[in-house]
């Protein structure tokens, strides 16, 4: 049997191999080191690259001392990050949008407070955001923004609204978001998708081609006519109020439902030739502006008596119609909000939950929209 033969090194390659083993396991204890931090950051919250970055700037112990923070991990996220505004970025909201640091570094620069800027980022959107960072200083930014509903593009609209009539704060964004600070049927804006939440008035409006969905022909014992239309959400709704009505012996009927948008056109060239501009302006919705064509209201009427209002049927839709997803869509006290006369006999479908909202609160279905829709 042959003996194996020992490889001896010589001394200097034995020296280099001890060399390279030290600096493999410096290297491996500083990955380990490292792995372990990252992991410990990454368990409160923050991404891979801001533990990284929060690593290489030797700022661990200050972030474990803040603890979780989204704006914080963003920042160390950015590109733009400035570790001057470290203690600002601890103390600003987080919100979603795409150039938040530098934005927020923007409006440090401009010297807003972090309050403020919690306010700005609330009422905008990264874009809306982007803008106001381009604009001078803002005094009292709170006058407005302090409304919930304020938008960051209206500032100055509301100003100017403000100033001219007079109104508080809440009412003027309130307004302004419903461009009621502009001229009726004038920079409208048009709506293309059908919904239970739709909300069509003097300021928003439909195209000529536009038809509800599943737009179907009401069953002629609940319409005073043959040949109506409606969409099938507020037809089901209806016939489950009519029935609910009767046990109460009470007797509704849809007197009008959808129009469309030639079928406006034609009642106010009617209402045009009979009364005049004048009355048309005010009474009569113009063709596209006209609830009746997103096929989710009725003119109810009662079959006991020729006068609704007087009906103890009205009565009983005033107490009942939200429960089944109706609302008085134009109310006599709102009249400047809606933008239309009272009209009792008028009811929209909007859907129960919406519904009960506008009627607990008593509010309309424009402030319902802007106050949880309009974002």
């Amino acid at each position: 049997m042959k003996k194996i033969k020992k490889i001896k090194l010589k001394d200097g390659y034995v020296k280099v191999l001890k060399i390279v083993g030290i600096i493999i396991c410096v290297f491996l204890g500083m990955y380990l080191f490292y792995i372990r931090e990252v992991s410990l950051l990454r368990k409160i919250g923050y991404s891979k690259l801001a533990s990284k970055n929060i690593l290489f700037s030797f700022n661990k112990e200050y972030v474990l001392s803040i603890g979780e923070n989204k704006t914080l991990n963003k920042a160390y996220e950015s590109k733009y990050f400035n570790e001057k505004y470290m203690d600002n970025y601890t103390k600003i909201k987080y919100f979603n949008q795409k150039d938040l640091i530098k934005n927020i570094n923007k409006l440090l620069e401009i010297g807003y407070s972090n309050s403020d800027i919690n306010l700005i980022l609330a009422h905008g959107n990264n874009d809306s955001v982007t803008r106001f960072t381009k604009r001078e200083k803002i005094k009292y930014l709170e006058e407005f923004f302090n409304v919930s509903f304020a938008k960051l593009d209206n500032y100055d609209r509301y100003v100017t609204y403000s100033d001219e009539t007079g109104e508080d704060e809440e009412t003027t964004v309130l307004f302004v978001n419903l461009n009621m600070d502009k001229e009726a049927y004038t920079e409208s804006q048009l709506i293309e998708e059908f919904s239970i939440d739709m909300l069509i008035n003097k300021h928003r409006n439909l195209n000529k081609d536009f038809v509800p969905e599943n737009l179907s022909k009401i069953d002629s014992k609940y319409a005073s006519e043959d040949g109506m239309k409606a969409s099938r959400l507020a037809i089901n709704a209806f016939i489950e109020m009519s029935k609910a009505a009767k046990k109460d012996d009470m007797d509704i009927v849809i007197n009008s439902a959808y129009r469309s948008y030639e079928d406006q056109e034609k009642i106010s060239n009617t209402y045009l030739e009979l009364y005049g501009q004048g009355y048309v302006d005010k009474y009569v919705a113009k063709p596209g502006f006209s609830e009746h064509q997103t096929g989710l209201c009725f003119d109810i009427g009662s079959r006991n008596s020729k006068v609704f209002a007087e009906s103890n049927e009205y009565k009983w839709m005033l107490e009942n119609a939200y429960k089944y997803g109706f609302i008085l869509r134009f109310p006599k006290k709102y009249e400047l909000i809606t933008g239309f006369r009272s009209e009792p006999w008028h009811y929209r479908y909007v859907g129960k939950n919406i519904a009960k909202v506008i009627h607990d609160e008593d509010i309309t279905l424009e402030e319902y929209f802007v106050r949880n829709l309009d974002k």
